[in-house]
């Protein structure tokens, strides 16, 4: 039988032994966590204020874009598609990449010597194609800089095979004029999202789905999962580069429905996961808590902020407190420290 000091002593031990597991674990998953965020790619981007779109945006992009050379290389002579979000038209309500910095784009990238610039789209919810470009404004804006526009949802199609096949469906029907392109560029509005709590430049991409084949609003798409449609889509058209329309942006019950949010903003840049990562940070959203986003780190994305050089303005200046549904509240709150350890790799 033991005796008493013999007792204490084990005690001792076992609380020596608990204290050196417990520093340990925390020693490895600190390890373990820096291992982990350079797992994900270096990436950059550029934040720029943009008060108003009766600015210069050309030149504004034009300064943007000089920070990614590699863009830019690939730019001499390309065809470029750029893709922006338009969905519906409501009076009032800030649903689209307005036509203004769509315009600007086109031009920017002329500058920098695009051999032909194209702007698609396959809206998800108005079929009125000739409507929605009316009256959205966009019409007016592409005729004066001449730039042709097509209809995503009934261009020619052809079917490709998908690599991660997340929808299980095998291959992933796309428009012609998306496979033929030499960039693909995303201009997404700056939104919360009533099911995805933030559309940015990867759901943006949900519109290159043709709805000839997908359905409005790509119904098929959206039975397969948001997040397994975003991460097959991205895989299959590989998209160059991002531009966040977040000049006025939208809060609350987006991607429609929800308020106005003047937030004076351009997000930018080449890796489409940390420009998504980015844009949420100015919206005061974590993007830690965005499930397309950390999936897309399996491919490439990066959305640890250690590994995204901040170029222009700080996040802090920028930074606004988008309003979301009740049920998104939690992507408001920063993830328990536990938590972080293991969502970044």
């Amino acid at each position: 039988m033991s005796s008493a000091s013999e007792r204490r002593f084990s005690r001792r031990e076992f609380l020596k032994l608990a204290a050196t597991a417990a520093g340990g674990a925390l020693l490895g998953g600190g390890v373990l966590r820096g291992i982990n965020q350079f797992k994900q790619p270096a990436a950059a981007t550029v934040i720029l204020k943009a008060t108003s779109y009766e600015q210069d945006l050309y030149d504004l992009l034009r300064r943007g874009l000089a920070h990614f050379p590699v863009l830019l290389r690939r730019c001499a002579g390309a065809r470029v598609i750029l893709k922006p979000n338009l969905v519906e038209y409501h009076p009032g309500r800030q649903v689209n990449t307005h036509p203004a910095l769509i315009a600007a784009a086109v031009e920017a990238l002329r500058y920098y010597g695009a051999g032909e610039v194209i702007v698609a789209e396959g809206p998800g919810h108005q079929r009125d194609m000739e409507l929605l470009l009316t009256y959205s404004g966009l019409e007016a804006a592409l005729g004066q800089v001449h730039v042709p526009f097509v209809d995503l949802n009934l261009d020619d199609i052809a079917a490709v095979p998908l690599t991660a096949n997340y929808t299980q469906l095998g291959q992933l029907y796309l428009p012609k004029t998306i496979l033929n392109a030499d960039l693909v560029i995303s201009l997404p509005k700056l939104k919360t999202h009533k099911w995805a709590g933030v559309t940015l430049s990867l759901k943006n991409l949900f519109g290159v789905a043709p709805g000839v084949k997908y359905g409005w609003p790509k119904n098929l798409l959206h039975w397969r999962g948001i997040d397994n449609s975003i991460w097959d889509i991205a895989l299959a058209v590989k998209p160059a580069f991002a531009i966040v329309d977040g000049i006025e942006g939208m809060e609350g019950d987006g991607p429609i429905y929800g308020e106005t949010v003047q937030a004076g903003v351009l997000v930018m840049g080449g890796n489409l996961t940390a420009v998504d990562a980015t844009a949420a940070r100015v919206m005061g959203i974590y993007p830690e808590h965005i499930s397309h986003l950390m999936g897309m780190r399996r491919h490439g994305g990066t959305v640890e902020a250690t590994r995204i050089q901040q170029l222009g303005e700080p996040i802090s200046v920028v930074q606004q407190d988008f309003a979301v549904l009740p049920y998104w509240a939690p992507i408001k709150r920063p993830p328990p420290w536990i938590h972080r350890l293991f969502l970044v790799g």
